[in-house]
């Protein structure tokens, strides 16, 4: 039977939140009364998550469907590939470390009932995070809202319902460097906000690190801004005003005969200051051929090994042998 919803879980490392995860998602889907599956996308764990995934699709081969990377591909394209297995009329993306009360689904169905074919959640408070976390967090989101292309909403993450409508029209954009929060938003279609309170993880550690953070920014500004490009123009004229302001000073001081801007030091700190500004403008530019290098190289976005379709195949074989 096709389900109604679809829950779609990214799992990297997360053996110890698994368990949890799964028994939340199915109290509340059964107070729901909903017909629903749990699509759990392994994204190259190096823990027991694939285990225990398959374990748990073994025990409930109803609801749980596991999708397995051949290797680790993001947490952005993890949540791509269960949207493309997905077969509700409804998609929920949810993290596995319980940040994301799965309590919320219900509303957000509610919501989606009503009319609207996203609803997004919409963070009011944080717990377990520092205040640096909290802080960049806060900035990042403020500052992709002021200067990208589409009114992204802000205190969003990817915890939110989407209808197959806009699923079906998200699976059939295949950039690579993928802002999903973003593309929602873009796409347009009947959008509202529900707001909840997030927990501190259940279990285990942050999968962003500040690494992993700034990648992820560049991808949200990248993907759906031109501004980078455009502060580099505004650089250009800005410096290039400077030097003739220098010319003309430089000039009438020696005339005068003025001593000053004698010598090299003047000199080179001018090369110095030109030259960084050159080459910030560089890895600006460098940063979105970059991009258009790996659009045109047109590999796909992810690798399975184990698709739904292969453990339910498995599964019958291994019944029929016990049997």
């Amino acid at each position: 039977m096709k389900p109604t919803i679809s829950i779609i879980a990214p799992i990297y490392n997360e053996q110890d939140c698994l368990h949890e995860l799964y028994r939340r998602i199915r109290e509340v889907m059964h107070s729901a009364k909903e017909d629903w599956e749990l699509v759990l996308v392994n994204d190259g764990s190096k823990d027991r998550s694939y285990e225990i995934i398959r374990e748990l699709a073994a025990a409930d081969p109803e609801h749980v469907r596991p999708v397995i990377f051949a290797r680790n591909f993001g947490h952005q394209i993890a949540v791509t590939a269960g949207m493309e297995f997905s077969r509700g009329d409804a998609v929920v993306i949810i993290d596995a470390d319980l940040q994301d009360p799965p309590e919320l689904i219900l509303e957000m169905i509610a919501k989606w009932r009503e009319g609207y074919q996203v609803v997004y959640a919409v963070r009011t408070e944080r717990e377990g995070e520092s205040w640096f976390k909290l802080f960049t967090a806060k900035l990042f989101y403020r500052i992709v809202y002021k200067i990208t292309d589409v009114d992204i909403p802000l205190d969003t993450g990817d915890f939110r319902l989407l209808d197959r409508k806009v699923v079906d029209t998200m699976n059939a954009m295949h950039e690579r460097h993928r802002f999903l929060r973003g593309m929602s938003s873009w796409v347009g279609f009947k959008q509202v906000g529900v707001e909840y309170k997030r927990a501190a993880r259940f279990a285990g550690e942050t999968k962003y690190p500040i690494k992993k953070m700034l990648k992820f920014a560049l991808d949200a500004i990248t993907s759906f801004s031109y501004f980078p490009l455009q502060v580099a123009t505004y650089l250009g004229f800005i410096f290039a005003a400077i030097s003739v302001i220098g010319v003309i000073t430089v000039v009438v001081m020696r005339l005068s005969g003025s001593q000053e801007f004698l010598g090299q030091a003047t000199t080179l700190v001018a090369v110095l200051i030109f030259s960084s500004v050159q080459l910030i403008c560089l890895g600006i530019l460098g940063e979105y051929i970059g991009r258009l290098y790996d659009e045109v190289k047109g590999r796909p976005l992810y690798i399975v090994s184990e698709t739904p379709d292969d453990f339910a195949e498995q599964h019958l074989t291994n019944s029929i042998h016990e049997e």
